[in-house]
């Protein structure tokens, strides 16, 4: 949820503050179906955030997301060097931010939905957005009318357009400044655990696109953080320890790239 924008588990100031501070106008949305945009006509039946048919008993799938968006192999366990906040106190709240889908994933609805906020946002400030984008949201990002659109944030998105397709070819010429966020624990990761190899192959089909959209005369960046000196970061980057570390990075190469 935005919540998880907003502030940290061990309560400290969130991006959307920081960013504030750093001079940007901040707006923050929860997809349709999800946190509090939540009202739906149906509930969901999407893999391990579901009901059970037979109890509506609300499953969510806390341990899972824990190992696959690289925190650790098992709550509470953290990977050595981890960002994350330590203690029970901050992994209770990282969990309580985890809101479910009440209703099933859908990629027309929360496309037309980002594309009537950006849209507000030119029409209140004058500007174009600069959309960040996290996981899932990644999905959406890619679509969206470029029209409204200054420049893409990546965090970790869920996968990169594929070269040559329409999102490609749209956001080429469009010619949006895209910069990809990768954390730690992708090419150091458990080898017999199975997120391990889904990011190194998100993360490498990111580079891929990278070179390819600059190839073809765009502008693309894949920053993978260890590489550049910053480590222990999972895929909530923006909630870990040094995430103002991140964040000023992230504004350095929004100076850098977006006019």
């Amino acid at each position: 949820s935005r919540m998880g924008w907003m502030t940290t588990p061990d309560g400290r100031e969130g991006w959307s503050t920081s960013f504030l501070r750093k001079g940007h106008g901040v707006f923050l949305v929860d997809q349709p179906r999800r946190g509090e945009a939540g009202a739906t006509a149906s509930m969901t039946n999407d893999s391990i955030d579901t009901w059970s048919e037979d109890s509506k008993e609300y499953m969510p799938g806390d341990q899972a997301w824990y190992t696959h968006f690289r925190i650790g192999r098992v709550a509470p366990e953290r990977y050595e060097g981890s960002q994350f906040p330590e203690g029970e106190e901050a992994q209770d709240q990282f969990f309580r931010q985890m809101t479910p889908n009440t209703g099933s994933f859908d990629m027309e609805a929360n496309v037309a939905a980002m594309d009537e906020v950006m849209q507000d946002v030119k029409d209140m400030t004058g500007k174009k957005s600069i959309y960040v984008i996290h996981s899932q949201g990644g999905r959406v990002g890619w679509n969206v009318n470029p029209e409204n659109v200054a420049a893409i944030v990546a965090i970790e998105p869920g996968g990169a357009p594929e070269i040559g397709s329409e999102q490609y070819k749209t956001l080429l010429a469009a010619n949006i400044p895209i910069v990809m966020y990768f954390g730690d624990y992708i090419d150091n990761g458990p080898e017999d655990i199975q997120s391990t190899s889904f990011w190194k192959s998100v993360r490498d089909g990111a580079v891929a696109f990278a070179e390819s959209y600059n190839k073809d005369g765009g502008n693309c960046t894949v920053v993978n953080l260890p590489d550049v000196g910053i480590t222990g970061n999972s895929h909530f980057m923006f909630q870990e320890k040094n995430s103002e570390e991140i964040a000023q990075h992230v504004e350095n190469w929004i100076k850098e790239n977006v006019k």
